[in-house]
């Protein structure tokens, strides 16, 4: 067996182990949450679904839990890189009842947004971290704003704050809430305009992003 071969069979190893310790983990940490939801969903939204749903890449030990709570009728489709990374968040969210579209903004854009639209036309819900897998941290990427304005596409933002938590010294301040904290979320239903140019795109794009820059 070559070194090539040991470093993927542990790989591997790793991502199994991952996959069976994660998902429980994970629940069991957010059922111990205090959570205070502010702001609401339109009842039509509530019911037929077909919007994005998103939160920034640090916040998704809550964001992704979250939305479930917030769509229990719905099945959940989760946007996730095809990096090793996300190859670990993959198995997690498909052991916790998500569907799947693979991949991001740098690999494989269009056939992502091909099955996020399809997605959304048949009512669905897409979750995403808009500022991921690599950032810039707390930026919207304008594939899906761009996405979202020409197929009119409502975003429902979600601004997670918690009152305690370890916050680690990634690219995006991936945030760990402490067990038995309080956890702040408060709803933003975004309406995306059309875009008659590049450069409103990219200003409603730099406008939104620091509207949320500090969720």
């Amino acid at each position: 067996m070559t070194q090539q071969d040991d470093t993927d069979a542990t790989g591997r190893v790793k991502n199994a182990v991952s996959n069976m310790l994660l998902p429980a983990l994970l629940k069991t940490l957010v059922a111990t949450l205090n959570m205070t939801l502010h702001g609401r969903i339109s009842e039509e939204a509530a019911e037929t679904g077909g919007l994005i749903a998103c939160f920034w890449h640090g916040s998704m030990a809550n964001g992704w839990l979250l939305i479930q709570r917030l769509f229990p009728q719905k099945k959940i489709t989760a946007v996730v890189s095809l990096s090793r990374d996300g190859e670990i968040l993959a198995g997690t969210l498909s052991k916790l009842g998500f569907q799947l579209i693979r991949g991001s903004s740098s690999r494989g854009s269009q056939a992502v947004k091909k099955q996020m639209l399809d997605t959304i036309t048949n009512h669905g819900i897409v979750a995403i971290t808009p500022d991921g897998p690599r950032g810039p941290k707390h930026r919207f990427k304008y594939g899906t704003l761009r996405l979202a304005s020409q197929n009119r596409i409502p975003l429902l933002f979600a601004d997670i704050r918690c009152s305690r938590s370890w916050k680690l010294r990634s690219w995006d301040g991936f945030e760990i809430p402490a067990p038995f904290s309080r956890v702040s979320i408060t709803l933003h239903s975004i309406t995306i305009p059309l875009f008659t140019n590049e450069q409103e795109l990219r200003d409603f794009e730099q406008k939104l992003s620091e509207k949320f820059a500090g969720a």
